[in-house]
């Protein structure tokens, strides 16, 4: 089984290269975050046509939004509201072999790391505090991919000394995420096949001209694992040369495979 996640920035401005990773990557399940569309007007033809002919939507006019498109049959359709105000930001599946797939996309937190200018940033860490509470409480095995707009490793990013300070790496917010893996011993599996500190970017700014050039990158995508999805992953990869594809979005697929 192969899985791939995608924050794609819109799924209808960049349907041409979603169908060209499709033809590529030949995926059996698609989760796409930040779609940016309403369920009704969801551009579900081509993906019929490719042979996805499940799928899972949560959506919400102009932001957020969440997807699950899939070869195979989706059982159940499942979603937490963890931002707590109606936003589009999670749907999740059982799997015919019985395995949980979540598919999130955690909220950026604005440009201020203090909760008390910036409600953005609280939002974000209760957001991340609402996930942790579910998944003490998590008994079956379960794969959550997504944005989760967290690098959590100095090595997650092109310069800790840097970005310290700037959201998506701040202290509190890896202190968060860190006590989210640990509340149920998640395996992080971006790391377990290219362990740190080596390079592993998912996400690079517009900003820069040339990405490439600088390759001031961060890992906020993520997938993890419970120990016994873990097990069965064979291959984990990034596909970094998305990002210089026709209008690409600024982050790039997670590639995963399982022998399941």
């Amino acid at each position: 089984m192969k899985i791939v996640s995608w924050n794609i920035n819109s799924v209808r401005a960049r349907l041409d290269i979603v169908e060209r990773l499709l033809r590529e990557e030949q995926p059996d399940i698609l989760c796409l975050q930040e779609t940016k569309v309403v369920d009704d007007i969801f551009p579900a033809e081509m993906f019929q046509r490719l042979g996805y002919l499940h799928r899972l939507l949560n959506g919400q006019r102009m932001h957020h939004g969440v997807a699950i498109l899939s070869r195979l049959p989706l059982i159940e359709d499942l979603r937490h509201d963890w931002q707590d105000n109606g936003e589009a930001r999670h749907i999740g599946a059982r799997l015919p072999n019985g395995i949980r797939l979540e598919n999130v996309y955690v909220p950026a937190g604005g440009d201020i790391p203090d909760r008390t200018l910036n409600p953005k940033f609280g939002q974000k860490l209760d957001f991340v505090e609402r996930m942790t509470r579910w998944s003490e409480d998590l008994r079956e095995p379960t794969l959550i991919v997504g944005d989760f707009n967290i690098a959590p490793l100095e090595c997650d990013v092109w310069s800790h000394r840097q970005l310290i300070d700037v959201v998506s790496h701040t202290p509190i917010e890896v202190e968060a995420l860190g006590r989210l893996q640990a509340s149920h011993d998640w395996v992080d599996l971006g790391r377990r096949f290219i362990p740190a500190p080596q390079r592993n970017f998912t996400w690079w700014s517009y900003r820069s001209k040339d990405w490439t050039a600088n390759d001031r990158g961060r890992r906020l995508d993520h997938m993890w694992a419970t120990a016994d999805v873990a097990a069965t992953a064979t291959a984990h990869r990034v596909l970094e040369p998305c990002r210089s594809w026709l209008k690409p979005s600024d982050h790039v697929p997670l590639i995963t495979e399982f022998a399941l």
